[in-house]
């Protein structure tokens, strides 16, 4: 486990994931036998893996990424580490036999990303991609609302994702520094554009178009020691796609994506999706629909105060399942895929699409139009 102590290293994948796994004796597989994991903490801090080694009763930590992706007990390779350096870990994982898991983005660039992919057919070993999001109880049941149909024909997709996150001269940031500089692979179009493709994919369908502003709201933040840098990477992202369902459809998706944004919503991010029999709102756990039967029906009245309870006309959609950890799922599904020596459903070329997704937004933004999303074929 390569990056396992930074934020998303440690917290989701460890602490959140692993642990837990190996804590219930393993992941179940379909003839009633189990699959054991046992953790290997990489990272460049030898003293922070020992002390998280020690906190944890894992036997294995090293500073040697070499060494572990080479080593003969090394059957999967994971990777949170830094953005700049994941395509390399990544290849010399595939090359050496072993599985990867990773978080996202795979590559900097597209044209890296396409060869991480290329590398995994020539390998033929499982890749698979952190798509946790779609693993959230609140998708979970967007998504179910698309399949029974509930919707009718969807018309638009609304998201919203953020929170302010504080400069560092005063209150410390709480996300690293990196993330800000784009020298260093951060960015918030490289960071959420490759999250929103799998969001809207998984969800609604292929996209065709993106039309996005990216901004660097905040110019100036204080790192982790408190010195004063200049934020070179956008801190906000705004986006318009154009989404193609799979009887073909076209549905509008607009999603804001900001570091510099104050939360007025029941979650840190919420989609919103709007159809002809009925609407629903989901964030990450938390999931309220309004069918056409039920939708009140609004007039607009400058000179009146409202007195509808908006929000009180909107229904809970239960789980109807007891839904874990999303990421916890994904490590279990993906074990399991390892296991039967099957390819994983979110691999490395949709991750691929999560890239071109960004590269575009990006490019997007600095020509000031909108722009085709091509279909990637390896």
């Amino acid at each position: 486990m390569n990056g396992v102590t930074g934020r998303m290293g440690y917290r989701q994948h460890l602490l959140r994931s692993i642990l837990p796994i190996r804590e219930q004796g393993g992941v179940e597989l379909p003839d009633g036998s189990r699959v054991q994991v046992e953790p290997i903490l990489v990272g460049r801090n030898s003293g922070k893996l020992r002390e998280l080694a020690a906190q944890h009763d894992i036997a294995e930590y090293t500073t040697d990424l070499d060494g572990m992706i080479h080593a003969d007990d090394t059957d999967i390779v994971f990777d949170a580490a830094m953005t700049n350096l994941r395509a390399a870990t990544l290849a010399k994982a595939m090359r050496a036999g072993k599985h990867v898991y990773t978080e996202k983005p795979t590559a900097e660039t597209l044209a890296e990303a396409i060869d991480l992919a290329k590398l995994r057919e020539e390998t033929g070993v499982t890749a698979g991609v952190v798509h946790d999001k779609l693993y959230l109880p609140g998708l979970v049941k967007l998504r179910r609302l698309v399949d029974e149909g509930f919707f009718g024909r969807i018309l638009s997709l609304r998201g919203e994702f953020g929170y302010w996150v504080f400069e560092g001269d005063v209150q410390p940031a709480q996300r690293p520094s990196w993330n800000y500089r784009k020298e260093d692979g951060g960015g918030m179009t490289t960071d959420m554009f490759c999250h929103w493709n799998y969001v809207l994919e998984g969800i609604l369908g292929s996209v065709k178009t993106v039309n996005a502003q990216t901004v660097t709201h905040i110019p100036t933040r204080w790192d982790e020691q408190g010195k004063q840098y200049d934020a070179t990477a956008d801190d906000a992202a705004y986006g318009i796609f154009e989404i193609e369902t799979p009887g073909g459809d076209p549905v509008v998706a607009q999603i804001n994506s900001s570091w510099a944004v104050r939360v007025y919503r029941d979650e840190l991010v919420e989609f919103q999706i709007d159809g002809t029999h009925g609407s629903a709102v989901a964030g990450l756990r938390r999931c309220v629909a309004q069918q056409r039967a039920h939708t009140p029906k609004p007039v607009w009245n400058p000179d009146l105060p409202a007195t509808e309870p908006f929000r009180e006309q909107w229904q809970d959609v239960p789980a109807n399942a007891d839904l874990d950890n999303g990421f916890k799922l994904q490590w279990e599904e993906f074990l399991r895929d390892v296991v039967a020596g099957r390819e994983h459903r979110f691999d490395l070329l949709s991750a691929a699409r999560g890239v071109q997704l960004a590269e575009l937004g990006l490019r997007s933004s600095a020509e000031g139009r909108r722009l085709d999303v091509p279909e990637i074929s390896l």
